[in-house]
Parts: C-alpha cells; sequence; structure tokens
C-alpha cells in the first residue's frame, strides 16, 4: 500500500480509472492501518459479494447467512427512511489501496481519500445481513441509494486473517437482554404498551426488573419487563410489532389489574410483607412461565366470556400455586423440580389454569395433557 498527500476527489464512487473513490479516516491498531470510509448504500451489494459460493468455504469468513432474518432488516429500513440506524460495516480488502492525506502535517494527516481498485478482493467479517437487507430496501426505495453507511476497512493481503477477524470481532460481543430491548424501544407498540403497563398496573410498579430477563436471589422485584411483554402479547394474541388499539391497551390494563387483586402473595411482596426471593423460592407465580400462561389464559377466556370475563378471574385465588405441590406443577410447569420455561411447560400450565376457570383448552393444550395423564400412569 503507497500513501501520497494530495487534496482528494470530493465524491465517492468509480473513477475512470477503475477503483472506488471513499471519503476516509486513517487509524492504527495492534500496528496496522485500517480505514473507516462513508460507503453510499447503493455501492454496498456491488463491492460485497456474498461469501457462499463465491468463495471458498475455508476462506469465508462470516457464518453462513440467515436468509430469514433478510425480510424484517429490510423492512425497518425502508419502513424507517428518516429514522433507521445501521451501524458500521467490518471488512477485509485483498489489493493495493491507495490512501491519500488532505494534509501531510497533524491529525489531518489522518483524512483524506481512500482509493480502491475494483479488481480488490472484499470480504465483509462483520454485517452480511446489513448487507443483504440494505440491497432488498434498495429495490422498494432506490431513492435510499446516496445515503451513506460506515465500512470500517482492513488490509488483508490474501484474505489470510478474515476468519480469525470474524472470531475475534464476535468474541466479547454480547447481546443486550430481552428486557433492556424493549425498555429501549420506542418504536415497537408492544414494547411501548408493556412499559406503560409497567407503570399504570399497581403491582408491576415498583416490582419490575428492566434490565435482565432473570432475578437475582437478593432483588426485590417480582417481575421482568420481557415477562410482562411476552403475557401480554399472548393475551392480545398478536404478531411481532403488531399494533395496538386503545381498547386493546385498556384490555391489557383491565386483565392485569384484574389478575392481580386475585395474587395475595402479589400484593404482599408491593407492600414489602413478604420478600420477592421467597415467593419466587416457594411459589410458580413468582416466575415468568406464569405471567405467559396467565396470558394464553386470558386469551381464551376473554374469547369465550367477553362480558363475565372479570368476575371468572376470582378463581384464580383457588389455585394452590405452591412449588410443593408436585402433583400439580411436576411435568407441567417444573421438570425436576426446576422451573420451565419451554414451550410445552408453557402450554402445559396454561391448561391447569384454563381448567381452573372452565375456560376451553386448545387442541394442542389437549393434546399435551393427554400425553401427560397417559406417562403419569
Amino acid at each position: 500500500m503507497t500513501t501520497e498527500f494530495h487534496k482528494p476527489a470530493e465524491s465517492p464512487g468509480p473513477t475512470d480509472s477503475f477503483s472506488y473513490m471513499f471519503a476516509a479516516l486513517r487509524g492504527e491498531q495492534a500496528g496496522r492501518e485500517y480505514f473507516v470510509a462513508m460507503c453510499p448504500l447503493k455501492l454496498i451489494p456491488k463491492i460485497f459479494l456474498f461469501d457462499e459460493g463465491e468463495i471458498p468455504p475455508e476462506l469465508r469468513a462470516q457464518r453462513t447467512l440467515n436468509r430469514a432474518r433478510v425480510p424484517e432488516m429490510s423492512q425497518y429500513l425502508t419502513e424507517n427512511p428518516t429514522e433507521y440506524v445501521f451501524s458500521a460495516i467490518t471488512a477485509s480488502i485483498d489489493g493495493d489501496v491507495t490512501f491519500t492525506s488532505i494534509n501531510g502535517d497533524g491529525l489531518s494527516r489522518n483524512v483524506g481519500q481512500l482509493v480502491v481498485p475494483m479488481t480488490s478482493r472484499f470480504i465483509i467479517n462483520d454485517g452480511q445481513h446489513r448487507r443483504a437487507a440494505i440491497e432488498e430496501a434498495l429495490k422498494e426505495r432506490p431513492e435510499l441509494g446516496d445515503e451513506t453507511i460506515a465500512v470500517v476497512f482492513f488490509l488483508d493481503p490474501r484474505l489470510e486473517r478474515s476468519q480469525q477477524m470474524f472470531a475475534d470481532l464476535n468474541k466479547h460481543a454480547v447481546r443486550p437482554s430481552k428486557s433492556l430491548g424493549i425498555l429501549y424501544d420506542y418504536r415497537d407498540p408492544q414494547s411501548r404498551l408493556a412499559k406503560k403497563l409497567m407503570s399504570s398496573v399497581s403491582v408491576f410498579n415498583g416490582l419490575t426488573e428492566t434490565e435482565k430477563i432473570s432475578i437475582s436471589n437478593r432483588s426485590i422485584k417480582l417481575f421482568t419487563l420481557s415477562s410482562i411483554y411476552q403475557g401480554t402479547r399472548a393475551l392480545l394474541n398478536k404478531p411481532k410489532n403488531g399494533a395496538i388499539a386503545p381498547r386493546e391497551e385498556k384490555l391489557a390494563t383491565d386483565f392485569w389489574a384484574g389478575v392481580a387483586s386475585h395474587m395475595p402473595d402479589w400484593q404482599l411482596a408491593r407492600e414489602r410483607k413478604v420478600s420477592a426471593a421467597e415467593l419466587r423460592r416457594d411459589y410458580i407465580h413468582a416466575h415468568g412461565i406464569a405471567l405467559h400462561s396467565l396470558g394464553l389464559m386470558g386469551h381464551g377466556l376473554v374469547a369465550s366470556e367477553p362480558a363475565r370475563w372479570r368476575e371468572r378471574l376470582a378463581a384464580l385465588e383457588g389455585i394452590d400455586w405452591r412449588r410443593a405441590n408436585t402433583k400439580l406443577w411436576e411435568g407441567t410447569a417444573m421438570i425436576g423440580g426446576r422451573v420451565s420455561k419451554a414451550h410445552n411447560n408453557v402450554l402445559l400450565t396454561t391448561g391447569i389454569l384454563k381448567r381452573a376457570l372452565k375456560v376451553p383448552l386448545t387442541p394442542e393444550e389437549k393434546r399435551l395433557r393427554a400425553n401427560l395423564v397417559k406417562a403419569t400412569r
């Protein structure tokens, strides 16, 4: 690679010498130069080809593309053209790259123009799903093509370091918890509703963990925001990101307030007369599976008894929620004495609640119940 000191061209794009030119910043990591360039979205599909099929497996620097993720990401981009946020793509370059600085002195020597021959080979180390989503979004909204995304280019002759770079980039990556993702998501109507319920339903107020999906033994919290979200989504039978009508918001508020009025232990926790840790230790209703199952039961209850569902909730007081009641909860909400949130366990627990409130079971709930009875004979 060579470095020259000349004033760069003003706009990025293919040049007459068959090169790409980008406004860029130069940096250094581990003794090697790298560059942060502003790349127009319309160039992303052209310069970054898919690894799959075009590059041998031993040279690929990414996991296999999960195509199921692409439509959702593309839709996010096309539906939020004035609000979307895409983080930088990280890529390796094998080619004779030239960086031209705007000035040879001080910090400005690291500001300039990056010239990349079109014959160079590129591999994405991080961001192939963003690349695929951009390609799909441009088909629907070509006007987005002149907007830019940051691309971090690492020089990698013969692309020998690309796989190790992928491993290093992902080694310490930690996804935010589901509760924290809901807390910070103001676009998803269901996230907004879950946060409203956290404040408007008295038993949730002050007892909801907003950052984690599990609660430590010393915590005074009884619920997680993700459990409220999941339970409410089940109650309203909503697809992901589905809109919430005012009547549905009222139903959710009234339902959870009604459930709480028939859960004396929840009230004791709110009044600090019993610790949340004690309830988690001794009762099923202090775990996320309870909110999820209550939401599923609630959906069936409201559908079957639209005028009387509130008074029917009183039957919740007759349920023995103690974990020590293994005859009721082992094999349903618990496996080997431990609470399980697996899909079948949620449905089996929902079945217990529905039978207590005389709500019709779904075919799948009936099948699971029959299998459980057969297995315990």
